[in-house]
């Protein structure tokens, strides 16, 4: 059957059009997702939502133009079930009634304001369907613009087994305008951002059951962008960054070469999507600091896993019936 999917976050808004094959328990197979149309837009509608609360009339704005287009394709594609799901910064918003108005208008049903744990459980559904399930356990990690999620788990009989799940409010957004305002960051801009993120990753992985862990999985245009610099790819090229190994050096190195570029060398990289250009030091940061609390932890794990899919791939695979 085919499905929609929609994914609006802090930064971004994406769209995933698929057909869906349900799960086959008894033989062990998972559900089966075959891309229609994939696509993503950077709207940024969680500008300035840390600093104020509130999400502004441009980026509404910008998030209905997006809406509008992702709504004609859909209907287009014949579609039979739609899944929207709303996360950090409609969480955060006082005004996100004026948002969710917005998406019943456009689309023509309410979206999901899902909670942390929520978006944690469909990220981790969406970014181990490609994995062997016997090389879990799996340590899920998707930075978002304004929160990032991670969760434990592992995949048997075709299915996903959630053993703990934490979300937390740091994003690539929330820090570079809280902390990382320079260009590019100066040292102790960096530093401060770094103490913060650390505080809070390594409270988030005490709480996780993580014994047992096996592979480190980031999702996320923060993660895959970063593998593209590891690769040192000549253009973005998603084939070639699903599920590449990324030493731990390798996004320590990255990290620490973009924090200290200016956007405009920062967007004169091949690989460096627009929309990222302002925001993709911050997210590196956050993923440099998660590998070091990471292998502090499971000194085993000496690289990560990039997976393409995430969120959006869960909605999808949610709708599978």
């Amino acid at each position: 059957m085919r499905v929609a999917a929609i994914d609006c976050g802090t930064n971004s808004i994406r769209l995933l059009v698929a057909d869906v094959t349900p799960a086959d328990p008894a033989r062990g197979v998972p559900a089966h997702l075959v891309d229609v149309h994939r696509e993503m837009r950077v709207v940024r509608l969680g500008e300035g939502v840390d600093a104020t609360g509130r999400i502004s009339t441009q980026a509404l704005d910008r998030t209905w133009v997006a809406l509008a287009d992702y709504t004609a394709i859909l209907r287009a594609s014949g579609a039979v079930d739609i899944r929207m799901a709303a996360t950090s910064a409609t969480r955060d918003a006082a005004n996100r009634a004026d948002f969710v108005a917005m998406v019943v208008d456009t689309l023509g049903q309410e979206p999901e304001v899902i909670t942390g744990e929520d978006e944690a459980a469909l990220s981790f559904a969406g970014a181990v369907g490609d994995l062997d399930p016997s090389t879990g356990p799996f340590l899920v990690v998707d930075i978002g613009g304004g929160s990032t999620e991670m969760v434990v788990g592992d995949m048997r009989g075709g299915r996903v087994e959630i053993a703990g799940a934490v979300s937390l409010d740091l994003g690539c957004v929330r820090i570079t305008e809280r902390l990382l305002r320079a260009d590019p960051p100066t040292p102790e801009q960096r530093a401060t951002a770094r103490d913060w993120a650390t505080g809070l990753i390594s409270g988030g992985l005490d709480r996780l059951p993580l014994s047992g862990v096996r592979r480190l999985i980031p999702v996320s245009g923060t993660a895959t962008t970063v593998a593209a610099a590891a690769l040192r790819l000549q253009r973005y090229d998603p084939l070639a960054i699903h599920l590449a190994d990324i030493s731990a050096d390798s996004v320590g190195r990255v990290a620490d070469t973009l924090l200290r570029a200016t956007r405009a060398h920062r967007a004169m990289l091949p690989y460096m999507h627009p929309g990222r250009v302002d925001v993709i030091g911050g997210g590196s940061l956050i993923l440099s600091v998660l590998v070091d609390e990471v292998r502090r932890r499971l000194p085993a794990i000496e690289a990560i896993t990039v997976s393409e899919h995430d969120i959006l791939d869960g909605l999808a695979l949610s709708l599978a019936r």
